[in-house]
């Protein structure tokens, strides 16, 4: 039985912006248990007014740090100290740093030498560095949530679909968002896209070159920490997979009996 991650959440309050706090503590959530959560900024300034409102819907502990010198960020070193010293406490075996700031690199590298989990999350103009340092890094655009017409998919596609897997996953393309409705949010599969899960297929296959999509999920970030299917405006992994048109799908019968879950599988096509 896999242990519950205790997390230690972080966030940078000069960095980040208070408008999708909730989505934020939803998609934490999802990896962990956030034990330990505080916001860091000099609160005496009017940009942070909006965080205050937030605080105590999510209890999270805001800790004040002045800014004592012109140009230089003391937020970052403070959330940075603390860092270490909840490591040494002992208290959690995993961190969620909330910044886009890649000063926090070394800091993310520190924790994961330690054995931490790190997981990041952050605005797009993230910089590289700190997101390759996180195991897994999140972009805040894509936790936005906004009511969406549905767009149904064309009778051809979907019937397509229907004879190749079955309904779960021709419920899970149709809930792609319309490009054109935000296609400056929405990233372009690329050739480079395609390639890096073909060859995490073919690394997590067996020798019939079937791979479990479970396996190449996990490895996807392994490899690309900012992987994520939602990026490319898919909910799943399995549709984003299958739109390609470069993969054979198979879902399979649980071997477990009292499991109603599938198992979905992906090959590389010929």
């Amino acid at each position: 039985m896999e242990i519950e991650l205790k997390l230690a959440v972080l966030i940078d309050g000069d960095n980040i912006p208070s408008a999708y706090i909730k989505e934020m503590m939803e998609e934490i959530a999802k990896y962990g248990n956030p034990t330990i959560k505080r916001i860091y900024g000099d609160w005496t300034k009017p940009h942070l007014e909006r965080w205050k409102n937030v605080l105590l819907e999510n209890a999270i502990t805001p800790i004040q740090q002045y800014g004592y010198t012109v140009g230089k960020n003391s937020t970052d070193s403070a959330m940075i100290i603390d860092a270490m010293d909840i490591l040494y406490s002992e208290r959690v075996n995993g961190f969620c740093i909330v910044s886009s700031d890649s000063d926090f690199t070394r800091l993310a590298t520190r924790l994961r030498e330690a054995g931490m989990k790190v997981f990041g999350i952050g605005e797009k103009k993230t910089p590289n560095p700190f997101i390759v340092a996180c195991d897994k890094f999140i972009y805040i655009e894509i936790l936005k949530k906004r009511s969406r017409p549905f767009i149904a998919p064309a009778k051809d596609v979907k019937s397509k679909l229907a004879t190749t897997v079955e309904q779960p996953i021709v419920r899970d393309i149709k809930s792609r968002v319309s490009v054109d409705e935000e296609k400056d949010e929405v990233e372009k599969i690329t050739p480079e896209v395609i390639k890096l899960i073909a060859s995490t297929v073919t690394d997590a296959a067996e020798e019939d070159g079937w791979a479990f999509l479970g396996d190449v999920g996990s490895l996807l970030v392994k490899k690309q920490p900012n992987f994520d299917s939602r990026n490319y405006g898919f909910e799943k992994l399995t549709p984003l997979i299958h739109s390609t048109g470069k993969f054979e799908i198979e879902q399979r019968s649980n071997p477990n009996p009292k499991s109603r879950i599938k198992l979905i599988y992906v090959k590389n096509k010929e």
